[in-house]
């Protein structure tokens, strides 16, 4: 499993949605060979920073803000 620091994880979540509309939070945690429970905790903070957002289609989604 990879190691990052809770602030680089947080940047690698952004560059992973960066390629997808909208992706589940164990999807990212795949790709970042990483917990999906840390894949949570950065999620939730990068929400509160405005810099993520969560869309619910029947299940939850996160998403790059729409410009």
């Amino acid at each position: 499993m990879a190691e990052y620091t809770h602030e680089e994880l947080m940047a690698k979540v952004l560059e992973v949605l960066a390629t997808k509309d909208k992706m589940k939070n164990k999807e990212i945690a795949t790709i970042l060979d990483v917990k999906k429970k840390e894949v949570d905790l950065a999620v939730n903070d990068l929400a509160k920073e405005g810099k993520v957002e969560f869309l619910y289609l029947g299940t939850s989604y996160v998403t790059l803000p729409k410009a």
